[in-house]
């Protein structure tokens, strides 16, 4: 009888040593693509492909201040600096100098620098539908100017805060054509000889000049660190993240500068208040520590149109001092619109903003096996998967619908040069020194990959096997070799492998870096019993004949 296997994916990694860096995984149900990251610690951006194939590299005299992207046209849109100390007076990672525009040859096309002794951008940017671009950044207030508006004398350890700020800027004139001020939205209940006094939990559209959290919880004066910007064209808002007191905020954009400076004017008729926040409702005193479902956060997005869940708030969970212990998650909610047309959110008052929790929420197993304290992102591909950069671990994965990891990639430049396959990711003061701040996945048909030469070079890493070999393959085989039967699957303990016709053929375990566990010959109808207690968990592939044609998981005590 002649039998057939349909081989969805073919990996050979056929290493001598240990596969640390690169690719780790790669599936069939993975997203095709192309896999944009800019490491860090070093000045270069690169484009890979699934393969872990160098396809393109930007060099640059600047490292990242953070976000990077491509853009439409194939140019590179990235943040770029000296680095934190850059800017004496605002010197915290994610603060940069510039953004630069970069066209495929590696030309500055475009620049706009935004840092001076009051003022620096930091660590975001988006594009908005006209071509201008929305950035945070930071304005220095005095010591002074902090107690008038109601700080706590307690809370100046610096004598000094950096309030938050959006610039909007026209790409063409490298204007500011419009801002918005988180100062002017300020409550507090320290002082009532003081500007913005008032009862915080019957204003959570204002924000307690006094809340502190995260690294700066004593009062330092980086307050809020807002990471990451969007936008929603559709109803023309503005979504900014704090990492350090763990909330993510909506703003109306439909307003001018003025009205965005008060609390009236624009689609929501709120000026420049708070819409919408999420996160810790202690924070507006509605709610206490049990109410709180952000520990710390990367990347907040509206998943675009066309992809599962569009229109929810997607964000890197980074989970830092949860009660549970420290892991990250990958969560995602469906804030509650009352009106599209206004902009407006449901709200019922003393009631902390819905929803009370995630909808959707991806953990590992074991959750501790996934945690990033900080940097990170996520992203929602179009074929439903997820794609997640674990940015503290320079690890980027991605995971389908049954939360299976499918692809898994580990970033193998550092600061100090690119490592050679094998080496351990070298850690300095306690952090990874291969950290990469968000990356982002690209379709094939991506308009800014169209007409370029995207044949693929060599993996990053260096002493990578020769050959490299990976190869994507949705041909049918005609194979003369019958189903291997695996089970129980999965396992915790062991598991049991048998042919079902007459012959002998030679059986490999195989970890997902490609090493053997296992090795031997087995005749048909025979059974082969692995004792699969001491395996790390995780997807061992079963190979018969030099053929994967099988899978099994060991799943965690």
């Amino acid at each position: 009888m002649k039998y057939y296997i349909k081989f969805l994916l073919l990996i050979i990694f056929t290493p001598s040593y240990s596969q640390t860096l690169g690719l780790q995984q790669y599936d069939d149900d993975t997203q095709d693509g192309y896999i944009l990251f800019s490491p860090f610690p070093a000045t270069s951006t690169y484009l890979i492909d699934n393969c872990g194939r160098l396809i393109h590299e930007w060099e640059s005299e600047f490292r990242p201040a953070a976000a990077t992207i491509l853009l439409p046209n194939g140019n590179l849109l990235k943040t770029a600096s000296d680095g934190p100390a850059a800017n004496p007076v605002f010197a915290f990672g994610g603060g940069g100098e510039h953004i630069q525009e970069i066209d495929w040859d590696g030309n500055v096309v475009w620049e706009f620098t935004y840092s001076n002794d009051t003022v620096r951008m930091h660590h975001d940017f988006v594009v908005l539908p006209n071509g201008n671009l929305l950035i945070p950044a930071w304005e220095l207030k005095t010591g002074d100017e902090a107690i008038a508006a109601g700080r706590d004398t307690a809370l100046l350890p610096d004598g000094e805060m950096w309030a938050e700020f959006v610039i909007e800027v026209d790409r063409n004139t490298k204007e500011i054509v419009w801002e918005w001020h988180m100062w002017d939205h300020l409550i507090q209940d320290y002082d009532s000889t003081k500007a913005n006094y008032g009862v915080i939990a019957d204003h959570p559209e204002l924000l307690d000049i006094n809340r502190t959290g995260g690294p700066t919880v004593d009062g330092q004066k980086n307050w809020l660190h807002i990471n990451s910007i969007d936008f929603n064209p559709m109803m023309n808002q503005i979504l900014l993240n704090s990492f350090f007191i763990s909330e993510f905020f909506i703003i109306d954009h439909s307003t001018t500068t003025l009205q965005a400076a008060s609390h009236s004017g624009g689609n929501s008729d709120m000026g420049g208040d708070l819409i919408y926040r999420w996160g810790n409702p202690q924070n507006y005193d509605h709610g206490n520590a049990s109410d709180r479902t952000i520990y710390g956060s990367h990347n907040a997005h509206w998943i675009a149109q066309g992809l599962q869940d569009a229109g929810k708030i997607m964000f890197f969970n980074n989970g830092n001092g949860r009660p549970q212990g420290s892991f990250s998650s990958i969560d995602i909610i469906n804030p509650p619109v009352d009106d599209y047309s206004t902009g407006q959110y449901l709200y019922q008052r003393g009631i902390a903003f819905a929803p009370r929790n995630a909808e959707w929420s991806y953990a590992a197993d074991p959750a501790e096996s996934f945690y990033s304290n900080f940097l990170s992102g996520t992203q929602r591909l179009p074929n439903g998967n997820t794609f997640i950069c674990s940015g503290a671990r320079g690890r980027f994965f991605e995971i389908n619908e049954e939360n299976e990891i499918v692809w898994q990639y580990i970033n193998p430049v550092t600061g100090s040069g690119i490592l050679t396959q094998g080496d351990t990711i070298p850690v300095v003061n306690d952090r990874n020194t291969n950290i990469v701040f968000r990356s982002i996945r690209y379709e094939n048909n991506y308009p800014g990959l169209q007409n370029r030469d995207l044949t693929p070079g060599d993996p990053i890493e260096l002493n990578f096997t020769q050959p490299y070999t990976c190869e994507l393959t949705t041909a049918t085989e005609d194979l003369f070799v019958n189903d291997i039967v695996v089970y129980p699957n999965p396992s915790t303990d062991q598991v049991i492998l048998r042919l079902d016709r007459p012959r002998t053929a030679t059986i490999r375990l195989l970890d997902m870096l490609g090493q053997v566990v296992q090795n031997r010959s087995l005749k048909g109808e025979e059974l082969m019993t692995v004792d699969v207690s001491s395996f790390f968990p995780g997807i061992y592939l079963v190979e018969l004949d030099g053929h994967i044609i099988s899978k099994f998981i060991v799943a965690g005590q």
